[in-house]
């Protein structure tokens, strides 16, 4: 079938909609906003509004303003969850170049012996050595303008220039479990818990760098539900409905605790969605007792 959808002009939208069923109450508003976020990208927020009959019609009172809260409260929280995720990666960069070098030395990284599937650890490291042949980072020019041997920087300074899908990669590959484990104890996890959470969170992450949505989305990679952890974290997390984002924001409340004790993430977390009722935590996998789950009971105290 041949494409012949002609293109339409933003007032022509906002009567696509209105012929739908969707209460658009400012039209000078919806023009506006349609003129920034593109009709394609912010329709995946009206979604949950229409009546689920395939005609794309909507429910009664469905309202472009819900819809557009959706959107605001999706947006604030992908910077909430790149904080964390960042905040993360930082700390998980300390602990696998500061595990490696007092364990196997100031190059751990270019031994091979050290990591399990050879032909993964080749193609990520012919990806940092790209990485590092690119950089502009001071420390790394000084490094190449001082020695030549070996060619290139020690670990706890290329894995500042490695990404976080070469970090993710790297850790996994680590050929001996207990190196693993080391690392992974620091957070009270067991090691394939941190795998599984590295690899679910270069999803999310990749999601939010994109500007996707978080809300109301369900992912097909998931984080391993750990059987053996603290009491607050088990206690926390969902073994059922783990498709959607809820698992995740649990295990970076419980990581962020760790790494920055005195962090108002989870306060900051807990009040976007107080902010935005529209956005209903139930469409991202919250439990009807979120609230008194250990994790989160504090911040409503």
């Amino acid at each position: 079938m041949q494409f012949a959808k002609p293109p339409t002009t933003y007032d022509q939208q906002i009567k696509i909609l209105e012929d739908r069923g969707m209460v658009v109450p400012d039209h000078d508003r919806a023009r506006h906003y349609l003129s920034h976020l593109n009709y394609y990208r912010i329709s995946a927020y009206w979604l949950p509004f229409q009546d689920g009959s395939g005609t794309h019609q909507f429910k009664e009172n469905a309202n472009f303003e819900d819809a557009l809260d959706c959107y605001v409260f999706d947006r604030e929280l992908r910077l909430l969850v790149m904080d964390a995720i960042e905040r993360f990666e930082v700390s998980l960069r300390t602990q696998w170049a500061y595990h490696l070098a007092q364990e196997y030395g100031s190059h751990a990284y270019l031994d091979q012996n050290l990591f399990r599937n050879i032909r993964q650890y080749n193609i990520s490291l012919d990806k940092l050595k790209s990485e590092i042949d690119r950089s502009h980072e001071t420390f790394i020019k000084h490094y190449s303008a001082t020695y030549t041997d070996p060619e290139y920087p020690p670990i706890w300074a290329v894995v500042e220039v490695m990404s976080y899908g070469q970090l993710s990669k790297l850790f996994s590959n680590l050929q001996h479990r207990k190196d693993r484990n080391s690392i992974a104890r620091i957070y009270g996890l067991d090691e394939k818990i941190i795998v599984s959470l590295l690899h679910h969170l270069t999803i999310v992450r990749n999601t939010c760098a994109h500007h996707g949505r978080l809300w109301n989305r369900r992912f097909t990679f998931t984080i391993k539900v750990p059987n053996h952890a603290d009491n607050v974290l088990l206690n926390s997390l969902r073994k059922d409905n783990t498709k959607y984002i809820y698992n995740t924001l649990v295990m970076l409340e419980y990581l962020i605790e760790i790494i920055s004790p005195d962090s108002r993430w989870g306060e900051r977390l807990t009040g976007l969605l107080a902010k935005y009722e529209i956005a209903n935590p139930k469409s991202m996998g919250f439990p009807d007792d979120w609230q008194k789950r250990a994790i989160w009971q504090k911040h409503f105290d």
